[in-house]
């Protein structure tokens, strides 16, 4: 039987594995083998190393070694079936433009020495070009993509974890250490040591604990964001520790379960973000409503740096900046606010907080975090109008009443009364003063004032509409 090579992506698990299924079908050894993605953020790559780490773990446990190389897929891929032998190359589908562009130029590259060239749907529910509109078209607005997905269906079968799988020994390659993907000096990762446990065995844990319980209350707690509301699962799913298609059925066994619809829902807001980006390769930079391309931004370098650290003088925003740095995750809730107060009260692009999300989010997925950014931007499919602008404080207030989450991340403000932790500059001297809040000093005034920063933002887009 002939070798088979498994070029692993994000799909990094043995469990409802198709393309390793596939490998196996064939009766040969199978040599796993993952090139690193250059593009992906710090967090990203903090997570990959632990990821990495389990996965080379669980296939050697299975007779096969998880081989590391660094450079370009259409040169390693053809050496490394030449060298052994492998006339099928296995890979899940991906739909991000970089690696679309990868598989197309490995797809040329093999063809020539009759190497089949295999993808197989892992990392999504649906491939793009199945979900369309009664026309033939694709989505632009989610609800009725909903609708079709959910009658469409969720394939059931999984692939099984398997046994055992032959491996090919004697083939070179990098070492994690090699990678240098952890941080060293300084080290800023023990937030997120204390936060995740990477790889497929933290995956299905997870979604065990959420299944427990979490999800009967998820379509009220999953906007609490002092609350384990939500399902944390976001990591685990991008880099493919878990199948989605497994994560679905587990979920919708639940039947008619409180929350068990609204999960669902979250996990096609997913899929409909790989269907925009399958639409347009270039999510992360354009907008999609082409008008939006004159919108005038403002340039205030300060203005986003303060963002950046949580210390913009809005205690809810603060709060979420800061847990996003220190556990490269950020509560759903709070990002809506957060991207809102970069691009409307602070007028500053999207584009901006974009690049930042990449890097910090353990879970930078490209359609996803692009999606989400054009929608509170107002320029996405299906966005939420510009001149909605979300108030801060009163969010604050509605989804964090107590100032819970405020004070796990804003410790500097935590001695203040519930009703004025989410506004301090509003609150009497003597409270500011029992609390030890220094306005200024320990504490920063608001950068803009909410007022003035709404204002600004519907000033330009009238602007816009002007033009």
């Amino acid at each position: 039987m002939k070798p088979a090579l498994l070029w692993l992506r994000n799909d990094l698990r043995l469990h409802d594995n198709p393309a390793l299924a596939a490998a196996l079908a064939g009766g040969g050894p199978v040599l796993p083998v993952y090139i690193l993605d250059e593009q992906m953020g710090a967090a990203s790559r903090w997570w990959l190393h632990h990821s990495l780490t389990r996965l080379q773990a669980d296939f050697a446990q299975r007779g096969a070694a998880l081989v590391l190389r660094r450079g370009d897929p259409a040169r390693i891929i053809p050496e490394l079936a030449a060298q052994t032998g492998a006339t099928a190359v296995h890979a899940a589908r991906s739909f991000e433009p970089a690696l679309r562009d990868s598989d197309r130029a490995v797809d040329a590259a093999l063809r020539p020495h009759n190497i089949g060239f295999h993808r197989h749907l892992s990392t999504s529910l649906f491939a793009p070009e199945r979900i369309q509109t009664k026309t033939g078209g694709a989505y632009g607005v989610y609800t009725p993509f909903a609708n079709a997905c959910f009658s469409a269906g969720v394939p059931e079968t999984l692939c099984p974890t398997p046994a055992h799988i032959p491996g090919l020994p004697g083939i070179s390659g990098d070492t994690l250490a090699g990678w240098s993907l952890l941080p060293k000096k300084p080290d800023w990762a023990a937030g997120l040591r204390a936060s995740w446990t990477p790889g497929e065995a933290g995956a299905h844990a997870r979604l065990d604990e959420f299944l427990a319980k979490p999800v009967r209350e998820y379509a009220t707690a999953r906007d609490i964001p002092a609350l384990p509301g939500t399902s944390r699962l976001s990591p685990h799913v991008h880099f493919g520790e878990i199948s989605p298609r497994f994560v679905w059925h587990r979920a919708a066994a639940l039947g008619d379960a409180p929350g068990v619809k609204t999960f669902l829902k979250e996990l096609l807001w997913r899929e409909f973000s790989i269907n925009l980006l399958w639409q347009h390769r270039d999510l992360r930079t354009r907008p999609i409503r082409a008008e939006f391309a004159g919108f005038p931004w403002a340039e205030n370098a300060p203005a986003l740096r303060a963002w950046q650290r949580g210390q913009t003088g809005i205690p809810i925003v603060d709060a979420g900046m800061r847990e996003l740095w220190q556990t490269g995750w950020m509560h759903n809730r709070v990002r809506m606010i957060c991207a809102s107060y970069l691009v409307k009260h602070l007028l500053l692009p999207w584009q901006l907080g974009e690049a930042w999300f990449w890097d910090t989010l353990c879970e930078a997925d490209e359609a996803a975090n692009a999606a989400s950014w054009q929608w509170v931007a107002g320029c996405g499919a299906d966005a939420a109008p510009y001149f909605r602008i979300f108030n801060p404080v009163l969010q604050g207030q509605k989804f964090d009443p107590t100032g819970a989450y405020v004070r796990r991340y804003v410790p500097e403000l935590a001695r203040l009364p519930d009703r004025d932790i989410q506004s301090p500059w509003e609150a009497p001297p003597q409270i500011l003063l029992g609390a030890g809040v220094k306005l200024g000093s320990s504490y920063p005034y608001p950068i803009v004032s909410l007022a003035e920063g709404r204002a600004r933002a519907l000033g330009a887009y009238a602007a816009l509409r002007g033009k």
